[in-house]
């Protein structure tokens, strides 16, 4: 293995200052903090959710948010986030598992985001991101069909 070179720690600063941009974002929606969610883009950064014309800018991100999301029930969590540096600008990929009431049922979800990132003078942001679900579905609390309870 060769000795890391003299951009390395940039390097990994960087990596983990992206990885958290997501993990804070995904903390925003589950503490219904739309500010919070909107301060994490770029001016003229975008949210495309695919269901509706993306948001963009902080200022339509916040407002749009702001509407959303107090009377959502939304957790996310976010994983397996994988990261290409470019210098000042990078791209990514992470995946998300849902959790959700809508319409008085409960909802389990699997989808995945595809980010764009920008280094800002106050650390990076997101410049776009683009949220794809690949299912979303309603669940029955308690067992699985065709399981049984056990207790000790």
């Amino acid at each position: 293995m060769s000795e890391p070179g003299p951009d390395a720690l940039r390097r990994l600063l960087d990596l983990e200052a992206i990885r958290d941009l997501a993990r804070r974002y995904a903390h925003c929606i589950w503490r219904r903090d739309a500010d919070g969610a909107a301060a994490l883009f770029a001016e003229g950064g975008a949210m495309d959710t695919g269901d509706r014309p993306p948001l963009v800018g902080p200022e339509a991100i916040r407002d749009a948010y702001r509407a959303i999301l107090p009377g959502s029930d939304l957790q996310p969590f976010v994983h397996d986030h994988l990261i290409e540096l470019h210098g000042d600008r990078a791209t990514g990929t992470c995946h998300l598992d849902l959790r959700m009431t809508r319409d008085g049922r409960r909802h389990l979800g699997a989808g995945s985001y595809q980010d764009h990132y920008v280094r800002a003078g106050n650390g990076w942001k997101f410049a776009s991101r683009r949220l794809t679900m690949h299912f979303l579905v309603p669940y029955l609390e308690g067992p699985a069909a065709g399981g049984t309870t056990t207790s000790d």
